[in-house]
């Protein structure tokens, strides 16, 4: 009868099954690496899909409110609503009421922005674009300046005096970082309704 201790039979097969064993360990986790490679994309495009359609709910959802005129400084404030954005990286742009970037080249001031009301795009770097469209009335967007008193009023461009065609092609874009808390609010100028940001 063999001792236990000079029995070595088993012991010659335990660095085969040692690496058996961390092989196959190894090929799970490359086929991990490489499925997490394929759904991280997704994922992300579905994140940026559903702040996007927030924001246009949040949007719509002021639209019926009362809007401030910005002509007169003592009226009380409009409806407001303010739009939460954490877009990863990959985002360039994202846009309300205008296309600013026709040609997908990531320059926007190589020509003129088209306007596009109820819409939201945003592009990715690589100059790919998605819309998002707020269905219901008309919403015009505008940018806002706060005056030497503090309030916020539909800026107008300085090149021109004639107040309402310049506001009517105005809108807003948020460049990169599209991260943090953006303020919009309804205000009325010449009779016209505004979503005016004041970010």
């Amino acid at each position: 009868m063999k001792k236990f201790v000079l029995d070595t039979a088993a012991a010659d097969t335990i660095p085969l099954k040692l690496v058996v064993y961390l092989g196959l360990l190894a090929a799970v986790v490359l086929l991990l690496a490489q499925a997490w490679n394929i759904a991280s994309p997704v994922l992300q495009e579905a994140e940026i899909k559903t702040q996007a359609e927030t924001a246009s709910l949040s949007l719509l959802s002021i639209q019926g409110g009362y809007a401030r005129d910005s002509a007169d400084r003592y009226s009380p404030e409009g409806s407001m609503c303010t739009l939460i954005f954490s877009l990863p990286p990959a985002i360039r742009y994202i846009s309300f009421g205008v296309d600013p970037d026709q040609e997908c080249n990531g320059n926007l001031t190589d020509s003129g922005w088209v306007p596009e009301n109820n819409t939201l795009i945003y592009q990715y770097k690589n100059g790919v674009k998605k819309r998002v469209l707020l269905k219901g009335t008309p919403v015009h967007f505008i940018r806002g300046i706060q005056n030497p008193e503090g309030i916020w009023i539909p800026a107008e461009n300085q090149d021109s005096s004639q107040k309402s065609s310049v506001l009517e092609s105005t809108a807003v874009v948020i460049e990169y970082p599209v991260s943090g808390e953006f303020l919009f609010e309804m205000v009325t100028q010449d009779g016209i309704k505004y979503t005016m940001a004041r970010f």
